[in-house]
């Protein structure tokens, strides 16, 4: 009795679950450079996911994680068990984008692409770092979200619920192109 084993089909020369990556989104670098900045002056600590395969594409924030000016601790037990995993991401608010003794143990435990971001956390201020910690060449893909105005995407600002505003009885307010 022949046995069903569902077969995805993918392209050939299309990465697999668990390729190491060669692209981060935009999206994902620019989420980790803003929490980055939000965490100066201590350091800010994360995990790199990629989904779709060979492409990084989320920031996971692992519960537990500590951090201080010179120092992120990582709760590697916390982490989902999930083969997209890839690596690391975290800050060095001192600007230096090589990897200290302490960032080389690490890389060479565990994962296979890790980011170190550094000071005053803007599009060129990070590097990647493969397992051994040789620097690599990461393709950043996608790109930047729109600037503010017509075409911008609709921001929410919350208001005070208990005083009105100028603009209307409402307690939330949406800024954005007017509805149709």
């Amino acid at each position: 009795m022949p046995i069903f084993r569902p077969q995805r089909r993918r392209s050939p020369g299309a990465p697999r679950l668990g390729d190491t990556p060669t692209r981060i989104t935009r999206r994902c670098l620019d989420l980790a450079l803003a929490n980055a900045a939000s965490s100066y002056p201590n350091e800010f600590g994360g995990i790199l996911r990629s989904d779709p395969p060979g492409t990084i594409s989320e920031l996971l924030l692992l519960p537990g994680t500590t951090a201080g000016r010179r120092h992120a601790n990582f709760q590697l037990q916390m982490l989902p068990v999930d083969l997209g995993v890839a690596g690391t991401v975290h800050s060095h608010p001192s600007g230096a984008l090589h990897p200290s003794e302490a960032d080389l143990s690490l890389f060479r435990r565990w994962g296979r692409r890790h980011v170190i971001l550094g000071h005053p956390f803007d599009e060129g201020c990070w590097r990647a770092y493969d397992g051994n910690g040789a620097e690599i060449t990461i393709e950043v893909t996608g790109d930047r979200p729109a600037s503010a105005g017509r075409d911008a995407l609709r921001t929410y600002r919350p208001r005070s619920v208990h005083r009105p505003t100028a603009e209307g009885p409402g307690p939330l307010a949406f800024d954005g192109p007017d509805e149709a």
